[in-house]
């Protein structure tokens, strides 16, 4: 799964630090997501989501 978590975080003026901590996780979970290392939760995919003020259709695109 690819996603813009990067792209929608840089334009925001946010750090990895500040999105785990709005999404609610750890810093690592957000490098590892920002990598297509790791497949999120839906749970997880909306906080995210939310947190970058988008839906999640906006921020992870299926392959």
């Amino acid at each position: 799964m690819q996603n813009r978590i990067k792209e929608l975080r840089a334009k925001l003026n946010i750090t990895q630090e500040e999105l785990a901590r709005l999404a609610g996780v750890r810093r690592e979970t957000i490098v590892f997501l920002e990598q297509g290392k790791y497949n999120p939760s839906l749970s997880l995919a909306n906080e995210v989501a939310k947190a970058l003020k988008k839906k999640i259709t906006e921020v992870f695109i299926l392959d």
